[in-house]
């Protein structure tokens, strides 16, 4: 080879390492600045609530400033959509939970792709939800509901947050499961809809635990089964729903961090570390679960694993059930 073309060889190589130092040297540097986390629901849903638990305990460990930003409406879509198109660079997260990633994409266009547009980081906690009944309905068990049920086809009457959400799912699931005909009575929001089982005015409701257990400890409602494999802790004396009467069932939210697609893979890396670390902790794991969260962490493939799981779980039951969008 002669110098000439000795010299043309090396500049592709040159080239090469040109561009990769940049984004190596970036890469190194993260984070440089705040980071953005969307939460795409209002401040003090469960979603905001596990946010707010992390955010200090990774901020030092990060050592910088993460910021909540809630971006409430269309059922977690608006601010899913601002995550999708964030740019890739580790500074904007996402909280990810069920309408916006599993159940959504099954009734509705979504101006994102949940599995495209989005890098699953870490699965933060799963958090199955309760059956809970008004006292004044007169059961104490939820085979003393079913009884009631099949015993007054569509007398009875089931709130959720709206149509399509994990807790009308989980109405549907459990009247399938139980062979039983109630009516669905969709809100606004899971706040509106426990206040009404409260009050009387609808009999019971699927909930997660945190939205419903300061009802549950003043007598204003009752936890008849949890939707999990095992018990509460915080409710020892609280059956499994499949151990209530209906078995295998068992149906729960989850929690999750993601960032924009393209984000780079030691970035993603560094993320699920701290993140893993810190749900590992004593003290935030007794925290979680005193709210009826478990934490999870892991690797990132755990969530990715979850996201198609529950995507096709929903898929299934919405169809079975006939569920439409609004």
């Amino acid at each position: 080879m002669n110098r000439k073309s000795f010299v043309r060889s090396l500049v592709p190589a040159m080239l090469g390492s040109m561009l990769v130092r940049p984004a190596a040297a970036q890469e190194a540097g993260w984070p440089s600045r705040p980071i953005r986390w969307i939460v795409p629901y209002a401040p003090g849903a469960g979603t905001d609530t596990t946010a707010r638990m992390l955010v200090d305990k990774l901020s030092a460990a990060l050592g910088q400033p993460i910021i909540i930003d809630n971006r409430g409406g269309a059922g977690g879509a608006i601010g899913t959509d601002a995550g999708a198109k964030a740019a890739p660079d580790g500074y904007t997260w996402t909280f990810g939970s069920d309408p916006p990633f599993t159940i959504n994409p099954n009734l509705r266009k979504l101006p994102f792709d949940p599995r495209k547009d989005f890098v699953p980081v870490s699965l933060l906690a799963q958090v199955p939800l309760v059956l809970v009944v008004s006292p004044d309905l007169g059961v104490s068990t939820v085979r003393e509901l079913i009884d009631m049920a099949k015993a007054s086809p569509g007398k009875l009457a089931v709130s959720s947050s709206g149509n399509g959400s994990s807790g009308h799912l989980a109405a549907e699931y459990f009247k399938a499961a139980s062979g039983t005909d109630m009516l669905h009575v969709p809100y606004k929001g899971q706040a509106e809809a426990v206040n009404d089982v409260v009050a009387g005015r609808v009999q019971l409701n699927f909930s997660a635990i945190g939205n419903v257990l300061q009802y549950a400890k003043a007598g204003r409602l009752k936890i008849l089964g949890v939707a999990s494999q095992r018990r509460f802790e915080g409710l020892p004396d609280v059956p499994t729903i499949a151990q209530a009467g209906v078995p295998d069932f068992e149906i729960a939210a989850f929690h999750g961090l993601l960032v924009p697609a393209g984000t780079p893979a030691a970035v993603v890396r560094r993320i699920n570390e701290e993140v893993s670390r810190l749900l590992q902790s004593p003290e935030v794991s007794a925290r979680m679960q005193g709210l009826g969260f478990f934490p999870v962490g892991g690797p990132p493939e755990r969530l990715e694993q979850l996201l198609e799981n529950d995507t096709a779980k929903w898929g299934r039951l919405i169809r079975s059930a006939g569920i439409k969008p609004d």
